[in-house]
């Protein structure tokens, strides 16, 4: 009896069909990305000072400038330390006294300004943003700076338990009961964020669409690889990468008319109630269905997919195979991973890769956050310099190889990171350069473990070695926020050198692994195991072929 991908051979591996359900499927990955780098936005820190009673009319009657009144009445203002205190600290003085100097006000009431004492911001802050973020509403700045690193870390944290939760509902119920459920829950959940009475309020409401939006974007990925042919999987898979990067763009220019937090938080949820009608336009995983022995159904899909794509299903085809019909099914478990020398040392290798591709694609977005350039532009700009990663990708995986180019990426986005922290602010367009450079550099990495990953483990083992390695990246983002916005603090460049020493690593520790180039997936542990010895052994055979044809 024929396999499922037998009949697409038949019958269309990307045909009409499959190219509409594709096409819903990257509207699924674009509105994924708020929830995943949307804090650069919603919770943007501008420029902040404490907020004295007093001291605005004593501008006024002064006739003072911005600047001059900042220069008097801000501690440290333009000086040494002024990152800490002219944000998070003021001069302990009655700026409503009577008798107070316009040239120098402080010298006045003590004689010498060192002499005056400082206190924390008692009365709220100021900031130097036209709109409003999590950080302005809820003065998430100076001893409550940190809450903002918890509002990501849930977020990350839901990607964590999610997506393990989910991947097995996926596996137990299906892909489009999954998949509505996620969207359901993820839009309600958005909604009730955007009208948080508190930050609780917020971080829980964040959570919950942490939990279920992951899972919900991996849902999607594994409904567009198993809907079409062996041939089209490399492809679709970039593509629908690619569209988180669409996302990129559509959430810049929607941030740019939309600086209120709330407003835009519900601009970019609502959409998503319209992902419901996929209860019509989706169907079943045909390939899920089979694995459930549940073959007429997913004949029934099959029939669909053939009708779309104006295609006949041959009579010969009409009773369907289970590609795990024959044999004994293995199994797998975690020990699995680290049980042989070289499926132990993918699985460290693939980990590390995992966790610091999470770490440097959202540490290089929120940096940018934290950064004094125009945010969206910059944002812009960086988004812009995905699209040549995925295509340098398309054309270079399948002819130079994996290890190489994966290499290369990672040692061109640890160059760019100390470029950009080294440079000086003068040269804008250097920095700018770089930073877009590194970007392109981590998309590439990020892209390339999701191809590597299961291309070396064997098939009973694939699924487990996938989401175990794969849970790295959620670890990863727990912990960026810490490290972008506390070494900040310490120095400004700091989380890019600590970046740059990361990726270096990375693109040391990716030549340790096989190249899979045009090699069959592994069916066994032994084949798994043995995939360097190959990779030698052709190594060696090729060189003496090489040694005979040459005349003496």
């Amino acid at each position: 009896m024929p396999t499922l991908d037998d009949i697409l051979e038949e019958i269309g591996e990307f045909g009409r069909f499959q190219k509409q359900t594709f096409f819903v499927l990257c509207l699924l990955s674009a509105a994924f990305t708020p929830i995943y780098v949307g804090v650069v936005f919603f919770g943007f820190t501008p420029e902040h000072r404490c907020f004295s009673p007093g001291v605005a009319e004593l501008s006024r009657r002064c006739g003072w400038s911005l600047a001059e009144q900042l220069n008097h009445t801000v501690p440290e203002w333009g000086g040494h330390g002024a990152a800490f205190g002219s944000r998070c600290r003021r001069y302990d003085v009655d700026w409503n006294a009577t008798g107070l100097s316009c040239t120098d006000p402080l010298g006045s009431l003590a004689g010498n300004r060192s002499s005056v004492p400082l206190s924390p911001c008692q009365d709220g802050w100021l900031y130097d943003y036209p709109g409003t973020s999590l950080v302005t509403e809820f003065n998430l700045v100076c001893e409550d700076s940190w809450k903002l690193d918890l509002f990501q870390s849930c977020v990350n944290a839901g990607f964590f338990i999610g997506s393990m939760v989910i991947g097995y509902m996926a596996d137990r119920f299906g892909r489009k009961l999954c998949l509505l459920i996620t969207v359901l829950v993820n839009s309600v959940s958005g909604v009730l964020m955007a009208f948080a009475p508190s930050y609780t309020w917020a971080v829980v409401f964040r959570l919950v669409q942490g939990l279920v939006s992951k899972g919900g974007w991996l849902t999607g990925y594994v409904l567009t690889a198993e809907f079409v042919g062996l041939s089209f999987r490399r492809t679709v898979g970039v593509i629908y990468q690619l569209a988180f990067t669409v996302g990129l763009l559509i959430f810049t220019a929607v941030a740019y008319v939309l600086q209120h937090w709330r407003w835009l938080q519900l601009a970019v949820t609502l959409p998503n109630f319209f992902f419901l009608l996929y209860y019509w336009c989706l169907s079943e995983s045909p390939r899920w269905l089979i694995t459930q022995k549940q073959n007429d159904k997913a004949m029934e899909v099959i029939k669909r997919i053939a009708k779309g794509n104006k295609k006949k299903l041959p009579l010969s085809f009409q009773h369907l195979k289970s590609e795990d019909d024959d044999g004994e099914k293995l199994k797998p478990s975690f020990l699995d991973l680290v049980r042989t020398p070289q499926i132990r040392k993918h699985t460290c290798i693939l980990m590390y890769s995992w966790f610091t591709s999470s770490v440097l694609y959202q540490g290089l977005i929120m940096h940018m956050g934290i950064a004094s350039g125009n945010i969206y532009l910059d944002f812009l700009y960086s988004a812009l310099v995905e699209f040549p990663a995925a295509f340098i990708l398309l054309l270079t995986v399948d002819r130079i190889g994996r290890r190489y180019p994966w290499a290369v990426a990672n040692v061109l986005t640890g160059g760019a990171c100390l470029v950009t922290a080294l440079v000086p602010d003068t040269l804008y367009w250097l920095k700018m350069t770089a930073a877009c450079l590194g970007r392109m550099g981590i998309t590439m990495c990020y892209e390339m473990v999701c191809l590597v990953n299961p291309e070396l483990y064997p098939t009973f083992l694939r699924n487990l070695g996938v989401l175990a390695c794969s849970s790295m990246c959620d670890l990863g983002g727990i912990v960026t926020p810490f490290i972008v916005y506390r070494f900040a603090e310490l120095w400004h460049e700091l989380p890019l050198v600590v970046f740059a020493v990361i990726a270096f690593i990375g693109g040391g520790l990716v030549l340790l692994l096989p190249e899979t180039k045009g090699k069959a997936l592994p069916e066994t542990l032994e084949d798994a195991e043995n995939m360097q010895k190959r990779r030698k052994e052709n190594t060696i055979y090729l060189q003496v072929l090489t040694s005979k044809a040459t005349p003496k």
